[in-house]
């Protein structure tokens, strides 16, 4: 039980503290936007490591099914 509560508070952790580091916060301008004069950071550079932790965390499970299911 310790050990899949470590896990989850590892992953929601990282997921969490991934996405308040690159949120940032716009100016409020005169007329009501939310628009900020520095650049902000795309998020499109980050899913190309996403699709690969998700292929490997895939392949992974699959591997582990399937030798559940020979034994």
């Amino acid at each position: 039980m310790k050990n899949i509560l470590l896990k989850l508070y590892c992953t929601l952790f990282c997921l969490l503290s991934s996405v308040m580091v690159f949120a940032q916060i716009g100016d409020d301008t005169s007329d009501g936007d939310l628009e900020s004069v520095e650049p902000t950071v795309p998020i499109n550079g980050k899913l190309i490591f996403l699709a690969i932790a998700g292929i490997i965390f895939a392949y992974y499970t699959f591997r582990k099914y399937r030798k559940e299911q020979t034994i």
